[in-house]
Parts: C-alpha cells; sequence; structure tokens
C-alpha cells in the first residue's frame, strides 16, 4: 500500500509533550506523547530543564515515524509553551534551567521597579500592548540579573520552547512574532520590532533573534537532527509560536470576533480583534497570523486543579469524577472556590492570589469537588470574558479546544455560567496540530475548515442561568474578601521558604 505524504507537528506542553503526524489533507496518522513534571524549587518559582524538551521531541518524532502508516515527512511544524526564559550562551548551552510563563511569579519586585523606570504601566502598555506582569519576559530577565548574574554576562542566546525545538532541528536562531510581542517590555507592537532602549535596560548582552512569522520555513533538518530523528536531512522546519496561539490555528479560531478557548492544564483565552487593543489586565498581542491582532488572557491553573483533586482522591478515573459531579448539580451542594490555586493571571493579575474553597462541611462529597473546581474554572472564564468585552474586544464565536474540551460536563457548564455558544471541532488535540497545519503551508494550501471541521455546539441552558448568575456575583465577592488573609499566607510561606524573617 502506498503511504502518503504526511507533515508533524510536536508541541512542549507544561505537563506533557505531543507529537501527531497528518496526512496533506487533514488526516490524523499517528499521535505521540511524553508526560513530564515542573520544578518549584522555591514558592513562585515554575521551571524545566531544557535538555528535557529536545529529548522528549526527538523521542516522539522518532515514535511517529515509526507507525505502520506513516508516509514520507514533507514538513515539521514546532510550538511550545510560553513565553519562557531559556537562556543560553552563544553555542545553545542553557546558563540555567527554564523559567516558564505567567505561573512563575517571582519578579515581583521587578514588575513594580521596571514600571516605574519605563514611566509607568500606561506607557509600556501604549508602546507593548500589554502591561508588565507575571507572563512578561522583561522582568524575569531583570531577575537573573540581580540574582543569577551569571546566567546573563557577556553574550548570550534566549529561546522559547518552540524555537528551542527549531534551533535543535536546523540550527537556525530566531523568534516569532508573536512570542516577541510577550517579551514585554523589549518588543514594540506598534513596529512590531524589538525596541532597543528597553532591551538595555533589561537584556545587555543578548543576541537578539531575528523575527519571522509562524508558517515562515526557518531551515532544513541538519545532518545531526536527523541522526537523532530520523527525519531526511534538508526536510523543511516551520516556524510555530506559542502553544495557545497555534491551538488557536488549529481550530480556525482566528477571524475577527472568534475567541479560542483552551482547556488544559491552564486556561486561555484568545480573542482576535480588528485593531491593537490595550487592557491593564489583559495582554495585546500581535496575532499568529500577519495583519492580525488578540486580546489575550490566561488562568494561571484550571486542568490542574482536577488534576490534584484527582490525587487527593486516590487517582480514580476521571469519568467517575465527571459523573460523581453532575450528580452534585449546580453550585456544588452550596460550595464555591476561587481557582487561584498558583496565583492568577488574568483578569486579576495577583501572583500572591490563593485558591480558596468555601462552604465546606462534613456532609460534601468528593463530587461536589470536583463540581466545585469545573464551576471555578468557568467564573474564571466569565470574568476573562467580560474583561475583554470592557476592553473593546467582541465575542461572536467561542471554539474549544484541549483535552478538557473532549467531555460534555467541564464545557457545558463554561456555557451555562457564560451563557455564550461553544463549537466544537473534530479535533482538540490542539498545539501540535496547528503546528503540523502550519508545516502544511510549506508543500500545499491547507484549509482548516477541512483539516479540522466542527462537530458540535455546546449551548448554554436556559434553567441554569439564575443560579449561575447569583453565584458569579459571590464568586466576584469573594476574592476582594478573602485577599487580606490570603495574601498574609502567601507572605508567611515566602518568607519561612526564603528564611527571611
Amino acid at each position: 500500500m502506498l503511504r502518503q505524504a504526511c507533515v508533524l507537528g510536536v508541541d512542549i506542553g507544561t505537563s506533557s509533550s505531543k507529537g501527531v503526524l497528518v496526512t496533506l489533507d487533514g488526516t490524523i496518522v499517528a499521535t505521540a506523547t511524553r508526560e513530564h513534571d515542573v520544578r518549584r524549587p522555591a514558592p513562585g518559582h515554575v521551571e524545566m530543564d531544557a535538555h528535557v524538551w529536545w529529548d522528549e521531541a526527538a523521542g516522539i518524532i522518532r515514535e511517529l515515524l515509526a507507525a505502520p502508516e506513516a508516509g514520507p515527512v514533507q514538513a515539521v511544524g514546532v510550538s511550545g509553551m510560553g513565553p519562557c526564559v531559556l537562556v543560553t550562551d552563544l553555542a545553545g548551552e542553557p546558563r540555567r534551567p527554564a523559567m516558564l510563563y505567567g505561573i512563575d511569579t517571582r519578579a515581583t519586585a521587578q514588575i513594580e521597579r521596571l514600571t516605574e523606570r519605563l514611566g509607568g504601566a500606561d506607557a509600556i502598555r501604549e508602546r507593548c500592548g500589554s502591561s508588565l506582569s507575571t507572563q512578561a519576559v522583561g522582568p524575569k530577565l531583570a531577575w537573573l540579573a540581580e540574582h543569577e548574574p551569571r546566567a546573563v554576562a557577556g553574550d548570550w542566546r534566549f529561546f522559547q520552547p518552540s524555537t528551542w525545538l527549531g534551533w535543535h532541528l536546523t540550527g537556525a536562531y530566531y523568534l516569532d512574532h508573536h512570542s516577541a510581542s510577550q517579551c514585554t517590555p523589549m518588543h514594540d507592537a506598534g513596529a512590531q520590532d524589538w525596541y532597543g532602549p528597553w532591551v538595555g535596560e533589561v537584556a545587555a548582552g543578548l543576541q537578539l533573534p531575528p523575527l519571522v512569522w509562524p508558517g515562515d520555513t526557518i531551515g532544513g533538518v541538519t545532518a545531526a537532527a536527523a541522526a537523532e530523528t530520523g527525519l531526511t536531512p534538508g526536510t523543511p522546519v516551520l516556524a510555530g509560536t506559542i502553544d495557545a496561539w497555534s491551538e488557536a490555528i488549529s481550530v480556525g479560531a482566528h477571524r475577527i470576533g472568534d475567541l479560542m478557548l483552551m482547556y488544559g492544564t491552564t486556561m486561555f483565552l484568545i480573542n482576535t480583534v480588528d485593531k491593537a487593543l490595550t487592557s491593564p489586565t489583559l495582554w495585546g498581542t500581535v496575532g499568529a497570523l500577519p495583519g492580525t491582532r488578540n486580546l489575550a488572557g490566561g488562568m494561571a491553573t484550571s486542568g490542574a486543579i482536577t488534576g490534584w483533586l484527582r490525587e487527593l482522591f486516590g487517582s480514580p478515573g476521571y469519568p467517575e469524577l465527571l459523573a460523581l459531579a453532575e450528580q452534585a448539580g449546580p453550585g456544588a451542594h452550596g460550595l464555591l472556590m476561587l481557582p487561584y490555586f498558583a496565583g492568577e493571571r488574568t483578569p486579576v493579575a495577583d501572583p500572591d492570589a490563593r485558591g480558596v474553597l468555601a462552604g465546606l462541611t462534613v456532609a460534601h462529597t468528593r463530587g461536589d469537588l470536583y463540581r466545585a473546581a469545573l464551576e471555578a474554572t468557568a467564573f474564571g472564564v466569565r470574568h476573562n470574558v467580560a474583561a475583554i468585552e470592557q476592553a473593546g474586544g467582541h465575542v461572536q464565536r467561542i471554539v474549544a479546544v484541549g483535552g478538557g474540551a473532549q467531555g460534555s460536563l467541564w464545557t457545558q457548564i463554561v456555557s451555562d455560567v457564560t451563557g455564550l455558544a461553544q463549537a466544537i471541532p473534530a479535533q482538540t488535540i490542539g498545539a501540535a496540530f496547528g503546528a503540523a497545519f502550519l508545516a502544511a503551508g510549506a508543500v500545499g494550501s491547507p484549509d482548516i475548515d477541512r483539516w479540522n471541521p466542527i462537530v458540535e455546539t455546546r449551548t448554554p441552558s436556559p434553567s441554569a442561568r439564575a443560579d449561575y448568575d447569583e453565584l458569579y456575583a459571590l464568586y466576584l465577592d469573594l476574592y476582594p474578601a478573602t485577599a487580606p488573609v490570603v495574601h498574609a499566607l502567601a507572605a508567611r510561606e515566602r518568607h519561612r521558604a526564603t528564611g527571611s524573617a
């Protein structure tokens, strides 16, 4: 049997790396996954060894190429979580573990000092599209300069997970325009280029990567990379981008008014807008495709909470927990949770926020707690959607993607809480599929609506609206009511961990 030509996509995520082999008409031939853990060496510090990224990617590629129906690979796409901070020497050898995106909250002091030094949050937002936050790259580089100056001494380079894979595959040093737009304050969103004066403020000695667009060819697979992966030398490799934006590409959610909602370890929202918009509580970014702009938000935890609860419960199957949560019904028998288990990114922007479970009694069950966690993430989505619309964005269509979009209960709760319908595509595998789609552009003109058609629509239940409107109002009240206590607890734990008084 003649095997069909394929493209290959690889993505480095927070809890796993994934790969997918796809024919040129969008049919999935094979998938592969490698699970991994992040390191949390101190409160607010979230890191990974970058060597793991390449080792897992190479193993995934070998596994995909060994699939019985694998055809010749015409091009490779890459994506990864971000924005992360991996600093290396000029030969690409890491000087320390990579600092992850907004879930790494160590640089709060640097955010405050940089904001003041660069003329205030408004001035930074006007030039860069976003304020400084735990999501931004610049403050983390400033933290390194202050706490680990050897990491950024002399001349050095800077990588994201996707560009780390691209560099290993081709030897090319680059960064895509979208990822650069999250390197606040180093990137000028209007000019769509590096802004030298502010690069100098946080990244002296950095050899800046040239900027390309996701989908641009960055080079061919080198002989060394071919030996490690089994790919044919010279196979084109396409620039990817940050995983959430690759996920939006994977479901075609890049039209004006689209909102991509990513159900994963964290929850991510990307609204495509018709002009550059900014918000004090969201991220205004360059889009993944030329000419597009986004307003984006991200929750620090979502699936991470359900996974944590499952572990506490003795690791029962997710279908069992979902069935129990469905039995609990709206409101989880009087429970209300704040999902800020790793601080919170948008729209709260509070690295010292913490999870809160209110209303707990001895009568509550595993199903009630699990239901409360699902509802907490849904309230967080509603909070972000409200912030998007307040900033001038407009949500015409929600497209769900990610592992959590595969079941009906979680997506139904989100629709019930927000009052918004969600389109469910045939494939919710996510960023690796988006990377493969970009790769297919190197050898043809793929159509994402054919690759990944919408197969289901989740509509809100009118009977749940009143309950969830009332609970959402209480949810908004719960954070300010508990913030002084959880801030004190966070400070106490930080001081205990660092040995300070």
